[in-house]
């Protein structure tokens, strides 16, 4: 059990490193494509690469647990990534960095109503103000022009809070114990579904000669096969081990990566002010991550990912239905 704890955490660095990453590419793509367009096409190919990989699909046999599956699609994929890209248009994108990483603090609250064993402690909160003041110091590089923008703000929370609802959603799938792979790819085509809508209502023209452009090719493939195939697979196996708001605490690793990659691949300086922010955000995280919950006595330390399937039902129906 410790060692599968620190290969969870390890696993949780390495996935939101990679996530840090795809705000460079996204940037060097948004010349060619619009957003929609990224992202339709990144979780297709991911979509694709995973149906390769597990063509086998997943027999639920209950409305219940498809509508988690709908959910997780339209919370992790559809909304989280419209959203935040819509905010972008109306709100300043250091605004936009800094409100989304209120995620985890909403995904501790999620799952301290909806799920067993996600008890949290002053420490968690502590750190979340640490980590936050960071990021609000890494996106503002201590200029401090944060200027309140309602629409595009509001969006922005809004896409926290549907993270943190597609967190919760994972560890309960988790607990069906489905091969994570399939889980992954029946979430993308969730996902998928719910964003055709918005290709009729938006400026939906990829073209093909701009893709295969070696640079389109090489960030496209990056975010597709990367940072969505093979990051959400890992993030489902994080959220099962750790559980919804240990995983979530990583999020902060996010902006620290994208300072360190805009310096090397963009050439972008660094201030004094964003390694200060770095600084502050690690504590913040460590912090985080010290302790969660009370201790429990050992006949009631019930892991929801050691429930039934029929178990994990009924919880997922009485707390959510």
């Amino acid at each position: 059990m410790k060692n599968q704890q620190t290969a969870g955490h390890l696993a949780a660095i390495g996935t939101v490193m990679v996530w840090g990453l795809t705000f460079i590419s996204t940037k060097i793509l948004l010349t060619d494509f619009t957003p929609i367009e990224i992202l339709f096409t990144r979780f297709l190919l991911g979509y694709a690469a995973l149906f390769i990989i597990h063509p086998q699909k997943i027999q639920t046999k209950d409305i219940k647990k498809e509508l988690l599956f709908m959910g997780a699609g339209l919370c992790g994929v559809t909304l989280y990534f419209l959203l935040e890209n819509i905010a972008l248009t109306y709100t300043m994108a250091s605004n936009v960095g800094v409100i989304v990483s209120i995620a985890p603090m909403i995904t501790a609250i999620f799952a301290h109503w909806f799920l067993r064993g996600e008890k949290l402690r002053f420490q968690f909160f502590a750190g979340f103000l640490l980590a936050i003041g960071g990021i609000f110091i890494i996106g503002f590089n201590g200029k401090f022009n944060f200027h309140l923008n309602p629409i595009g703000d509001i969006l922005a929370a809004l896409a926290a809070a549907v993270w943190a609802a597609y967190s919760v959603l994972m560890k309960k799938i988790s607990a069906f114990e489905y091969n994570n792979i399939a889980v992954t790819r029946r979430v993308f085509l969730y996902g998928l579904i719910f964003i055709i809508p918005a290709l009729f209502l938006t400026d939906f023209h990829p073209q093909i000669s701009q893709l295969l452009q070696w640079t389109n090719l090489i960030n496209i493939l990056f975010l597709g096969f990367g940072a969505s195939a093979l990051c959400f697979v890992s993030w489902t196996w994080v959220v099962g081990v750790l559980g919804a708001v240990k995983a979530s605490v990583y999020i902060y690793i996010v902006p620290i990566t994208t300072v360190i990659a805009s310096v090397l691949i963009l050439h972008e300086p660094v201030t004094p002010a964003a390694i200060f922010g770095v600084a502050l955000t690690l504590a913040g995280l460590t912090l985080s991550e010290k302790k969660f919950g009370k201790h429990l006595n050992p006949q009631d330390q019930t892991d929801p990912t050691e429930q039934t399937t029929d178990q994990a039902a009924e919880s997922t129906a009485e707390r959510l239905f």
